[in-house]
Order: structure tokens, then C-alpha cells, then sequence
């Protein structure tokens, strides 16, 4: 019989419970935000969780983290500056700042104390990435920080947690306006829009903002273990032509730029806008 004692049990959706078996706890607190704990299971090693939901995974980090940023950035082909809303594991960082021509990066996290049990008890999720001098790290919500801040910007990626408690504000067309005003020209937008099979009108509200903000709103798609319940989406959105940037370009930058991947590849990038009709019926 389980123990279900020695679990971690992630109840984000009503009809779906995700289960990780937990052999060991490595921090556990309450902070003004959430509660925050790093725990740890045998495939998928150290694990965040947030209120309970699982944020990240030294095992399947890499999936993640490599789409929401090699995507845009290999499409774009010309990005200086670079935005991150949350991600304050510093993993997303650890991606951006691979690339050479990247000049700054700011992340906006609304948590100090996430960055800090990152770097003390999932440094390897940010591999130094909080040491690089283009990286300037905000503790300031999202939200106001979009709101206030007038710096263009190449890329903006949303690294944002589900849509519920800190993470709600981060998903609204009001947030996604000023974002769009914080892109320079040809820059791109893209999100974290969780798995349509469990979370469809997610994506709906993300891709109804989107096609109002946008000359070319639209998805794309990656399958994390972790995230489960199918693929997970990712927001895209642009006034510029870099979706269709085509494979043979894609393969030269990738190739000039000299990043080790474990997902990411420039033919993986063009099929994972290939969206299966269940997906695709979810755009308003």
C-alpha cells in the first residue's frame, strides 16, 4: 500500500493529481508570497515546488528553459536585450546568456527569497547565470515593473507560474498591452501558456490578446515530463516576419552561435509551430 506520506502531491487541476515520490527534503519555508519547498525524487532529482505545484526539475529543466528562449531568439537573429518576468530559478538566464551577442539582460522576479534558495539549493538550474555581468536582476512585481518601465526590448519571455495567486496578473490583456509597448521594433513576446489539454482557456485568453496585439499571434509547443497532461504552449507574438524564418538560416545561427542543446534544434523549432487540430481549436 502507499504511503502517499513520502509524496508530493500537485493538485493544480480538478480532475487531474500529479504525483512525485519525495526521499528526501532539502528547504521548506513560508514566504510572503508562497510556500516554497525543494524536495527530492530518484528520476527527477531536486524539484521546486510552489504552494505545492511543481515549478522545476534538475532533470527536464532543459526542455523548458530552451524553448521559451532559443525559439525567439535564433528567430529574431539580431537580439541586444533581452526581458525575463520571473524565473527566478535563473534558468532562463542560464539559456539567454549563452548567447554571445546579447548585450543585457534584465529579469524581473517578484520573490527574493525564490532567487535565493535557488542559488543555494538548485544551483545548478542557473550555472552561474546570476554572476554574469549582463544580467541585471529587478526584485519587483511583473505587473508594476511592465506598467512603469519605458526600455525597449528584443525578446521579452514570460517566466510566469500558473495563472492563480502571484502568477493571475501576469496572464491578463492589460499586462500583455504593456509588454507589447516594451518591445523594440521587430522584437518578440512569448509566454508560458501551460497545457492546453488541461488548461484551454488559458491559452484562449492568451491567444485572443495576442491576435488584437499582433501582426502574428500565435503557439507553439514542447512536451516536459513534468508539465503533465500533454504538451505544453508557449505564446508567440510579433509584428515582425521571424516565425517564418526559414531552416536553413535557423541552422546558421544555431551553428555561429555554438550552444549545446539536449531539445532544442532549428528543425524541432519549426515543427513545434505544427500545431495538432485539438490546439489549434482553442484560438479564438
Amino acid at each position: 500500500m502507499t504511503d502517499w506520506k513520502e509524496w508530493s502531491l500537485e493538485r493544480l487541476h480538478a480532475d487531474h493529481l500529479q504525483g512525485l515520490r519525495v526521499t528526501a527534503t532539502h528547504y521548506d519555508s513560508e514566504t510572503d508570497h508562497q510556500r516554497i519547498q525543494v524536495l527530492e525524487n530518484p528520476t527527477f532529482g531536486r524539484f521546486m515546488t510552489l504552494d505545492g505545484v511543481v515549478q522545476v526539475t534538475e532533470a527536464d529543466n532543459f526542455i523548458y528553459h530552451e524553448m521559451l528562449t532559443h525559439v525567439p531568439i535564433l528567430a529574431h537573429g539580431a537580439v541586444r536585450r533581452v526581458l525575463i518576468v520571473g524565473g527566478g530559478d535563473g534558468g532562463m538566464a542560464r539559456e539567454v546568456l549563452k548567447h554571445r551577442d546579447i548585450e543585457q539582460v534584465t529579469m524581473v522576479e517578484i520573490d527574493a527569497g525564490v532567487v535565493e534558495f535557488c542559488k543555494t539549493h538548485l544551483p545548478g538550474i542557473s550555472a552561474g547565470a546570476f554572476d554574469d555581468p549582463r544580467l541585471d536582476l529587478v526584485i519587483a512585481d511583473g505587473a508594476d515593473f511592465m506598467a512603469q518601465n519605458r526600455d525597449a526590448h528584443d525578446v521579452i519571455i514570460i517566466d510566469s507560474t500558473d495563472p492563480v495567486g502571484p502568477g493571475e496578473v501576469l496572464f491578463t490583456d492589460h499586462f500583455y498591452g504593456h509588454a507589447r509597448a516594451r518591445l523594440a521594433e521587430g522584437g518578440i513576446l512569448v509566454t508560458q501558456n501551460g497545457v492546453p489539454f488541461l488548461q484551454g482557456d488559458e491559452l484562449t485568453g492568451t491567444m485572443r490578446a495576442f491576435k488584437s496585439l499582433f501582426n502574428d499571434a500565435g503557439c507553439y509547443l514542447a512536451t516536459i515530463p513534468t508539465y503533465a497532461g500533454g504538451p505544453m504552449a508557449f505564446g508567440w507574438g510579433t509584428d515582425g516576419a521571424a516565425r517564418h524564418t526559414d531552416l536553413a538560416t535557423l541552422a546558421d545561427r544555431f551553428r555561429a552561435a555554438g550552444i549545446a542543446t539536449d531539445y532544442y534544434t532549428p528543425e524541432v523549432h519549426k515543427a513545434a509551430f505544427a500545431l495538432p487540430p485539438y490546439v489549434a481549436r482553442l484560438f479564438p
